[in-house]
């Protein structure tokens, strides 16, 4: 199923890092940045998380809550969310049941070959539960947490 801006998003249950379960509805009434990312720990995932982190309070300001979503089990989750101080939830989607419903897993070029993964993007829900914005690949890890922001703020 595609992601689409101004339909509903696609229903979720997953674990975050202490294992409780998270759902979408938890989010209603609030404006939701969902972030993909493939691996905990790793230089673009760490550069990305690192971004919202710093940008959190500003975000926190325009009503939105930042939640990452990697295929990582809670235990890396919690060691990732330590080593850095993120102050927001990140979901474990070891199955990628989740990552597919949102186009976040599937085909996609890696070093000029077809390969099946985990694709970087970022789902906007909006506090009805409707995608105000898809960023379906996320070419810069680094830059986008600041484009996010943006479009949190209207510039985007």
């Amino acid at each position: 199923m595609a992601i689409e801006e101004g339909k509903k998003a696609p229903a979720f249950k997953l674990a975050d890092a202490n294992g409780k379960t998270v759902t979408l509805a938890d989010f209603a009434g609030k404006d939701l940045v969902l972030y993909f990312y493939p691996k905990d720990d790793t230089p673009g995932c760490t550069k990305e998380a690192c971004g919202f982190r710093d940008f959190w309070k500003e975000i926190q300001k325009l009503g939105a809550v930042v939640v990452g979503v990697s295929p990582d089990s809670g235990a890396s989750h919690q060691k990732f969310q330590a080593k850095y101080k993120l102050p927001f939830a990140l979901l474990s989607d070891p199955d990628k049941k989740m990552m597919t419903a949102y186009g976040a897993f599937g085909e996609k070029m890696m070093y000029g070959k077809k390969v099946t993964g985990i694709i970087r993007s970022t789902v906007w829900i909006g506090p009805d539960g409707k995608v105000k914005k898809h960023w379906a690949r996320v070419p810069k890890a680094e830059a986008h947490p600041e484009k996010v922001l943006e479009a949190l703020k209207g510039n985007g």
